[in-house]
């Protein structure tokens, strides 16, 4: 007998996750993003999510970015900090705390076109005053 099983993804929250604000954000995850489908995480927590095979992975409680010279990219009012990895492309939340942390394996074309559906989650935490100039 056959059967179909993907597995949970491995994504363990971040320290300064179980916060008001991250369980909101939580509440505001998008279904998909871009074609990618939703998944099941291997942890009981809102805080983080994921989509797709290779999975997009969104965690909120990240320690949120200082001033930086690292390129910065306003999508939808949303600022957001751009981070080049081996394996895809880490984009953290820019002047909002806690940030919101967003990977992107390789295996997708044009990462930051992913960004908008993430708008409605990072809006729910206040803008600070630091933005992308």
């Amino acid at each position: 007998m056959l059967s179909s099983c993907t597995s949970a993804v491995k994504v363990a929250p971040f320290d300064g996750a179980e916060t008001p604000e991250c369980h909101a954000v939580g509440a505001q995850w998008p279904s998909t993003v871009g074609d990618a489908q939703w998944r099941e995480t291997a942890v009981d927590s809102v805080t983080v999510a994921a989509w797709g095979d290779p999975a997009i992975i969104a965690r909120c409680g990240a320690i949120p970015p200082g001033p930086t010279d690292d390129l910065c990219l306003d999508i939808a009012g949303v600022d957001w900090i751009v981070e080049e990895l081996d394996d895809g492309t880490s984009f953290t939340t820019y002047g909002r705390s806690p940030a919101i942390q967003v990977l992107v394996p390789d295996a997708y074309d044009t990462p930051p076109l992913l960004l908008p559906a993430f708008v409605p989650a990072a809006e729910v935490i206040e803008q600070g005053p630091n933005r992308c100039s």
